[in-house]
């Protein structure tokens, strides 16, 4: 019976990834992803209810069109699952709380924004506004630690800024710069100085590997190792930090 909940989650979190799908798609292209219905990118065949299924839609029809055959990317299932396991965890450390609706809504918009970035090396600023919103609605429900939220806005964000006028934006995009000052907002400074730290980290150790395996150029779109450092930061940011004080004074 205890399974019964998270399984609820996780469909609310496939079902909200396949519109995640929408967006990745739309947004670089500027089309409309509100009016315009969901359509086959090769045939132009207007998808019906039941070719929307997340994930099960793409098994039963073989990862192909229905209409005319054409393979479909494996990236649409496997973002909707991704989504999906997302709110699993995070509703799994933090319960059915606000503060689970507020991670999971920034987790899904990190993982549409990751992706945008991964293939445009451009963040919308669209998905930023939307992640500093609903660090704004946090700050509310936490408002006697407001300065900590305060404090995050800049303290991330202030450090990117020096960096881009010293390397003159070759070190790092505005787009960086404004994400770290949103999520600042949302998780305080302790947790966004922990967040940029791990994405560093994900971006040395796992750009590194691609360049080596796949001849990746070494121009890195940075916000997917930012929104793995968040992530990882939202879900076990207070655990990490509490053992490396352990191991480090004591």
């Amino acid at each position: 019976m205890n399974a019964i909940p998270y399984l609820i989650i996780f469909t609310y979190g496939i079902v909200i990834g396949s519109f995640l799908n929408v967006l990745i798609y739309r947004i670089p292209k500027q089309e409309d992803f509100v009016k315009t219905r969901s359509h086959c990118m090769s045939c132009g065949y207007q998808l019906r209810w039941y070719d929307l299924i997340p994930v099960g839609s793409y098994l039963f029809l073989k990862g192909k069109c229905r209409k005319c055959d054409t393979k479909l990317s494996i990236q649409y299932p496997m973002i909707e699952c991704v989504n999906g396991i997302l709110y699993v965890l995070i509703f799994y450390s933090y319960g059915i709380t606000m503060t689970s609706v507020l991670y999971a809504l920034t987790a899904s918009a990190l993982l549409s924004l990751s992706m945008i970035d991964f293939q445009t090396f451009e963040i919308p600023v669209g998905f930023n506004l939307f992640i500093a919103a609903v660090g704004l609605v946090h700050l509310a429900l936490d408002y006697q630690n407001w300065s900590d939220y305060l404090i995050g806005a800049v303290s991330v964000s202030g450090f990117i800024l020096l960096l881009i006028i010293a390397t003159k934006g070759r070190g790092m995009g505005g787009g960086d710069l404004k994400l770290m000052a949103a999520v600042g907002l949302l998780l305080g400074w302790k947790l966004t100085i922990l967040a940029f730290f791990l994405g560093c980290v994900f971006g040395s150790i796992l750009h590194i590997t691609r360049m080596k395996i796949t001849k990746a150029d070494h121009m890195l779109a940075f916000g997917p190792y930012l929104s793995m450092g968040i992530i990882v930061s939202m879900l076990y940011g207070e655990q990490l930090i509490r053992l490396y004080i352990n191991t480090m004074f004591y």
